[in-house]
């Protein structure tokens, strides 16, 4: 059996096994890859394959852990809860800045990196004001799930961090390029809210907002003991400093994350007591982020150290035909939207784009470009069954999965062609190699 061979059915047998949820991902990224190298033939060096595999993606793991938490306090202390606060009352009764608020609100939580928190917090500030109005809630559930596609492209986002681990480059390296396109993501989708913002108007007019809500505190932080009201402007420059300096590129950015959090912890909660339960609160979250990042050492590990992928590649390549070759990077971002739609971002990223990065390489386009243009689908992934909080998102809102996807699948994929054109207008990724 040939290498390549042994190679797809580990890939297919991976991807099967976690659609089907016959295994987790952490764990049929542990035992898959090994049990296919042995029937390879490789019981020599295999333990070294896997800790070349850990030792690579060692880094991207520390700087999820530390961003985790070091986002999820700053939305403890209260950091946000102001700008939510003057959002709602900004709203007044217009559906239009309505829609808008919901857009720059998820932006602003999506920051910490995890959907189905974000969601939560998003739709309790806003669901109030859809309901008491009457407004579509077709047009805030796709606001919300686009928003949280764009925002996922952060280096602590799920995506990025496998991108990332899968073709062992740096994230902040994969990141930044990719600004340009998640700004004009947002702007899109300001645009669209916009226009649902008209189709409301027409409908519905402009309503005066209660008292009771005007009034309210909509904070996005969960636990009041935790809020310090009288750090607000510390963390606000902190959370800005670490922005810049990952831009700037002073630092690595898992020591960049590491020192932020612990500068946080420091200022905000000076006691041991304190530190342990804002830790304890998002260790879950924490745990399954970085968990998954190590395991899929060991998958990307035994994939590059059998020689796997290149032979794979090298089959990849023979399909394609040689005059689109050069244009890996456009057809990787356009594969990205059914990819991650019909399979999970465990399977795409693990299992597919290391293929596709070493047949782009064949044809000049560099892996990272491969990686950063197959982020461009995630507007489009988060409509996927597979997608565990988006089913929490439309519970919330009382909407049916089916006339979600209906309702939201062309503007996701709309934002994803923005992304992605300017992506290549700013060399995020080349159109042809």
């Amino acid at each position: 059996m040939s290498l390549a061979l042994i190679g797809f059915l580990m890939v297919a047998t991976f991807m099967t096994l976690i659609m089907t949820k016959r295994m987790t991902p952490l764990v049929a990224l542990i035992v898959v890859p090994t049990l296919f190298a042995l029937l390879a033939g490789f019981h020599a060096g295999l333990g070294d394959m896997m800790i070349d595999g850990l030792k690579k993606l060692a880094p991207t793991g520390v700087m999820l852990l530390f961003a985790i938490l070091f986002f999820s306090t700053m939305t403890d202390t209260g950091l946000f809860d102001p700008l939510v606060g003057k959002l709602i009352r900004l709203v007044h009764g217009d559906p239009m800045r309505i829609l808008i608020g919901s857009v720059v609100l998820c932006a602003l939580v999506s920051l910490d990196g995890d959907g189905s928190t974000t969601y939560i917090i998003t739709m309790a500030a806003m669901l109030p004001l859809y309901k008491r109005f009457d407004m579509n809630r077709l047009h805030l559930v796709c606001l919300l799930m686009v928003t949280s596609g764009v925002m996922n492209l952060t280096p602590w986002g799920g995506p990025t961090a496998r991108a990332a681990s899968a073709l062992k480059l740096d994230p902040a390296t994969l990141f930044v390029p990719l600004i340009p396109g998640m700004i004009a993501g947002l702007a899109f989708l300001i645009l669209l809210a916009i226009h649902f913002g008209r189709k409301e108007r027409r409908r519905i007019g402009k309503v005066e907002l209660p008292a009771v809500l005007d009034a309210a505190d909509l904070a996005v932080s969960q636990w009041p003991e935790a809020r310090r009201p009288k750090l607000i402007w510390f963390n606000a420059v902190l959370v800005i400093a670490l922005l810049v300096l990952l831009v700037w590129g002073v630092l690595p950015l898992p020591i960049l994350m590491m020192l932020a959090f612990a500068i946080a912890m420091i200022a905000n909660y000076p006691d041991t007591k304190s530190q342990k339960e804002r830790i304890a609160a998002h260790a879950g979250n924490v745990l399954a982020v970085v968990g998954l990042i190590f395991a899929a050492g060991i998958f990307t590990g035994i994939l590059s150290g059998t020689g796997m992928v290149e032979a794979m590649s090298k089959e990849v390549v023979g399909v394609i035909p040689p005059f689109l070759g050069p244009y890996m990077a456009p057809i990787t971002a356009l594969l990205s939207l059914p990819g991650t739609f019909f399979i999970s971002n465990d399977a795409f990223y693990f299992g597919m784009l290391p293929i596709l990065a070493e047949a782009g390489a064949h044809y000049g386009v560099e892996p990272m470009a491969i990686a950063r243009a197959s982020l461009m689908g995630q507007p489009v992934h988060l409509l996927s069954p597979l997608v565990p909080s988006t089913y929490l998102l439309v519970s919330l809102a009382g909407v049916d999965l089916a006339d979600h996807q209906r309702f939201a699948l062309v503007p996701a994929a709309l934002c994803c062609l923005v992304m992605t054109v300017v992506g290549m207008l700013v060399l995020a990724f080349p159109f042809v190699g």
